[in-house]
C-alpha cells in the first residue's frame, strides 16, 4: 500500500514535470541572459557580463512605455469587469440548461483564431467599415469616425478578447455561492443593492480578483492588438519586447523587459492569493 502522500507526488510528476522543462527552464534563460550585452551583430555575448539591461529599465522612455500599458490594461480589466461580471451573474440565475448554453456562447469567440477575430475589428472599426457606413447611414454622423488605428481601438478589441475570462472566473465563484445568504439577508431587511455589496460580491471577490488578473496580464504583454488595431501608434511593453527580439536584436534587453513583465504577473497573482486568503476566511468566520 502506497501512503497519501507518495500517490500525489507520483500523480503530480507528471505535471510538474512538464511546468519545470517548458516553463521553468525557459524562464531562466530569459533571466540569465537579461545580465550579458548584445553581440555585435544581434543575439547574446556571453563573454560581457553587465547590470546595465536592467538598469536602461528606469530609462524615462521605457518607463513612459510601462506606464501607458499599464494603463491601457488597467482600463481594459476595469471594462472587462463591469462587462464579465453582471453577464455571469445573470447567467447563474437562469436555468441549469440555459446556463450550458449562455457559457457555450461566452466562450464562442475562442473557436476562432484570436487573429482573423482582431482583422474582423479592422473591418468593422475603419472608416469605411460597416459601423461608420451604418452611423452615416442613419444621419448620426456627417463623416467617418477615427474608431481605427488608436488608443480607443487597441481597448476595445482588448476588452473584446478578454472579457470571457471574466465572466468564466465569476461565474465559477457565483455558480458556488450559497443562495440561502441572500434570501436571509432580504429576510433581514437589507435592500437588493446592500446584499449585492455586503454578501454577494465579497463572497463572490476571489473570481473576480482571478478573472481581472487574467486581463491585466494578458493585456499589458499583447502585441498583436496595438500593433493592428494600433497601426503602430499605441506602443505597449509587449511590442516593445517583441521589437527588441526580432527587430532591433538586442536579446538580453528584451529578456530584461520580458522578466519586467513577469515579476508584474508575480505581483498580481500574489495580491490574488492574498485576495482569495482573507476571501476564504471571511466566509469561514460567517459560517
Amino acid at each position: 500500500m502506497t501512503s497519501p502522500r507518495l500517490t500525489r507526488t507520483i500523480l503530480m510528476a507528471p505535471g510538474l514535470g512538464w511546468l519545470a522543462l517548458f516553463l521553468l527552464v525557459p524562464c531562466l534563460l530569459v533571466f540569465f541572459n537579461a545580465f550579458y550585452e548584445r553581440g555585435i551583430y544581434g543575439g547574446v555575448d556571453y563573454d560581457a557580463f553587465t547590470y546595465e539591461n536592467f538598469a536602461r529599465l528606469v530609462d524615462p522612455l521605457y518607463v513612459e512605455v510601462f506606464l501607458g500599458s499599464a494603463r491601457i490594461a488597467l482600463i481594459t480589466t476595469v471594462l472587462a469587469v463591469l462587462i464579465g461580471y453582471p453577464a455571469a451573474y445573470a447567467i447563474t440565475l437562469s436555468s441549469p440548461g440555459a446556463q450550458t448554453r449562455l457559457l457555450i456562447l461566452a466562450m464562442l469567440p475562442f473557436w476562432t483564431n484570436y487573429l482573423i477575430r482582431t482583422y474582423a475589428w479592422m473591418v468593422l472599426l475603419n472608416r469605411t467599415g460597416l459601423i461608420n457606413a451604418g452611423l452615416i447611414d442613419a444621419g448620426l454622423i456627417t463623416e467617418p469616425l477615427p474608431l481605427l488605428y488608436n488608443e480607443f481601438a487597441v481597448i476595445l478589441g482588448l476588452v473584446y478578447s478578454y472579457v470571457p475570462f471574466v465572466i468564466l472566473a465569476a461565474y465559477a465563484s457565483l455558480a458556488r455561492l450559497d443562495r440561502s445568504l441572500i434570501e436571509a439577508s432580504a429576510d433581514l431587511g437589507a435592500s437588493g443593492a446592500r446584499t449585492f455589496l455586503k454578501v454577494v460580491l465579497p463572497l463572490t471577490l476571489p473570481g473576480v480578483a482571478a478573472g481581472a488578473v487574467f486581463v491585466f496580464v494578458l493585456s499589458i504583454g499583447n502585441f498583436i492588438t496595438p500593433d493592428l488595431l494600433g497601426g503602430g501608434h499605441v506602443q505597449m511593453l509587449g511590442n516593445l519586447i517583441y521589437d527588441q527580439f526580432l527587430t532591433a536584436r538586442d536579446w538580453p534587453f528584451g529578456a530584461a523587459l520580458s522578466m519586467l513583465l513577469i515579476a508584474v504577473m508575480m505581483v498580481l497573482l500574489f495580491t490574488q492569493a492574498v485576495v482569495v486568503h482573507r476571501a476564504s476566511a471571511r466566509s469561514g468566520g460567517r459560517a
